[in-house]
């Protein structure tokens, strides 16, 4: 049997690779190995024909599986029980994240760097003469445009607009993109907003204005991680990673707009992860105070500095006499 699966909290460039795999791998089962993200939880209440095409993990026989195929992931710990049969089944990944250590090994697949996993995968769809529902087109730019918040991070490359186009010329709906991308805010999420603002620290890291905002609640708050790109825009800084304390467990997360700083590298030394520009992690049994030290004492070892006097001057150089 085969199965196509992503990380934890899958987000929509998940929903759509998965999607777009399935085109690659016809005889697959969709199965997410944990939770989604709210805004693809509301895609599937609005598009409820989808449900059917996934499998409930609970439904699934982990010892009938013989081949894996992970798409916008390759690390083990983010993919829930699929760990555990890594070491007996055929495993292959889909990822645009190229420089991941302690990746998970795989015998196929494309890893390969753009701005969102949805955008790698089109080219092997068209190739194949592949043509996607306009449904299945949307869940794929949407991908693409949260990824690459709206082709216009840092990573975003001429794949994701060519891919883009394509899935645009399939009939997808890009009035999707500003009714589940764009996140309201409820009350209390606009407090939390606020507590952050307050608390932000910024440090120079490498060269870099980065910003460490910490906050407590005393209990879950589901989607808080829209307010990080807020903070980096209301800012105007390169990065900034939110420390908040929810309960018993500590939530980071991070969002970047600058390649000198890989948001995910950074996270993966608090068991979690992402890529360049955005990344999470939890984290239990320590406070946010300590787990905010100790993120800043990594920002300030790890972010790449700008060593080379040509990486910020110009050629060539002009001279005047006295």
């Amino acid at each position: 049997m085969q199965v196509i699966t992503t990380h934890l909290n899958a987000d929509f460039d998940c929903l759509g690779a998965m999607l777009a795999a399935k085109m690659l791998y016809p005889d697959a089962q969709l199965v997410f190995s944990g939770s989604q993200e709210k805004g693809v939880r509301r895609f599937f209440q609005a598009n409820p024909e989808l449900a059917p095409l996934f499998t409930r993990l609970k439904d699934l026989d982990l010892h009938a599986i013989s081949q894996l195929i992970i798409v916008d992931c390759q690390h083990a710990s983010r993919i829930g029980v699929f760990a555990e049969i890594l070491a007996r089944v055929e495993v292959h990944i889909y990822d645009h994240h190229p420089d991941v250590s302690d990746r998970i090994k795989s015998s196929g697949g494309l890893v390969h760097a753009c701005g969102a996993t949805s955008s790698l995968l089109q080219p092997l769809i068209e190739a194949q003469g592949g043509v996607p529902s306009p449904l299945h087109a949307t869940a794929m730019l949407l991908g693409i445009y949260e990824d690459t918040g709206n082709l216009t991070y840092p990573v975003t490359t001429a794949a994701d607009f060519i891919a883009a186009a394509w899935l645009f010329s399939h009939g997808a709906h890009l009035s999707a993109v500003s009714e589940f991308l764009t996140r309201e805010l409820g009350a209390v999420q606009v407090s939390l907003l606020n507590d952050l603002l307050h608390s932000l620290r910024r440090i120079t890291a490498g060269g870099l204005d980065v910003g460490i905002a910490t906050a407590s609640l005393e209990y879950y708050l589901s989607d808080v991680a829209s307010l990080a790109q807020m903070i980096c825009d209301i800012e105007g800084i390169d990065a900034v990673f939110m420390v908040v304390g929810m309960g018993s467990r500590v939530y980071l997360i991070g969002r970047g707009r600058t390649a000198s700083l890989d948001v995910g590298e950074i996270l993966r030394h608090f068991g979690g992860g992402g890529h360049a520009t955005a990344g999470s992690a939890t984290v239990k049994e320590h406070t946010v105070i300590q787990i905010a030290s100790r993120l800043e004492e990594l920002l300030l070892n790890r972010v790449n500095p700008l060593t080379a006097v040509s990486a910020i001057m110009t050629a060539p150089v002009k001279t005047v006499t006295a």
